[in-house]
């Protein structure tokens, strides 16, 4: 019940993911990112052998003998999904056929477009070519345009519940790490956390090699961006829960053991 773009920038040589479905969390199942490769695995997914897939990649696995190995070794492989890139843009796919329809899948340039449960073929169709078309942007902003465009194509006939994307660079960590677990349009959701976030994959990536960087809302205000960030909240509990009383907020959390 999902739709994903795994792909490759040849530009950069980043690697990534961006994926929607109708469940709730699909990036805690189905999304698998390391800077040596991509693997989604969906549908019903299993995330062992998504993560075995990886591995297989990261041990140097050509894509179209991973899928060939997790299919043999699965017992269950009708009710798969899978797409591979890897670190040389080699691509690999299989959508097996106890899939819900419309399923299938798009292999391309870098990329495969894939997707079960959605309202037809013309779904993998446009996250492909989106895909293609935004060549000049990176990688992150690329992944997430082509799931917009499977979205606006139709995406799944029950609509899409959550929504996520990974990306990874050549670092052992990842470069931008969203998701929305649970939400009516999680697309244009995360489309939100993005716009937020991006400035600031430059500075999180800088802070991690150079710790004497400002803080995020000082490099935040430097750079004339506007963005709300949390706000503090009443205490409630604790030695200092008199706060709160005398802010005239009152409180509904449990005292704090020995309190009143």
């Amino acid at each position: 019940m999902t739709f994903s773009i795994v792909g490759r920038c040849k530009r950069t040589g980043h690697l990534g993911i961006g994926i929607a479905t109708s469940s709730p969390a699909v990036m805690s199942r189905c999304v698998h990112v390391s800077r040596d490769g991509a693997v989604a695995f969906q549908s019903v997914p299993d995330p062992r052998l998504g993560k075995l897939g990886l591995q297989l990649v990261e041990s140097g696995w050509w894509p179209k003998k991973v899928v060939d190995e997790l299919v043999s070794t699965d017992q269950w492989p009708g009710k798969r999904q899978i797409g591979v890139v890897n670190g040389d843009g080699h691509v690999a796919a299989f959508t097996g056929d106890g899939n819900a329809p419309w399923a299938g899948h798009v292999i391309g340039d870098n990329h495969v477009a894939l997707g079960n449960v959605l309202a037809g073929p013309e779904v993998v169709q446009a996250i492909s070519e989106q895909f293609l078309q935004d060549a000049s942007f990176d990688l992150e902003e690329r992944l997430l345009r082509a799931i917009e465009a499977g979205r606006d194509a139709g995406g799944q006939k029950e609509g899409q519940t959550s929504a996520g994307l990974l990306v990874y660079g050549r670092a052992t960590y990842s470069l931008c790490d969203l998701r929305v677990d649970v939400s009516e349009e999680p697309v244009a959701e995360l489309r939100r956390i993005f716009d937020w976030y991006q400035p600031l994959i430059p500075y999180y990536e800088e802070r991690s090699r150079n710790p004497l960087v400002p803080r995020v809302k000082d490099f935040v205000a430097a750079q004339g961006l506007e963005r709300q960030f949390g706000k503090p909240v009443p205490v409630a509990r604790g030695p200092k829960a008199g706060d709160a009383a005398a802010a005239g907020i009152p409180s509904t959390a449990p005292p704090a053991k020995g309190q009143p």
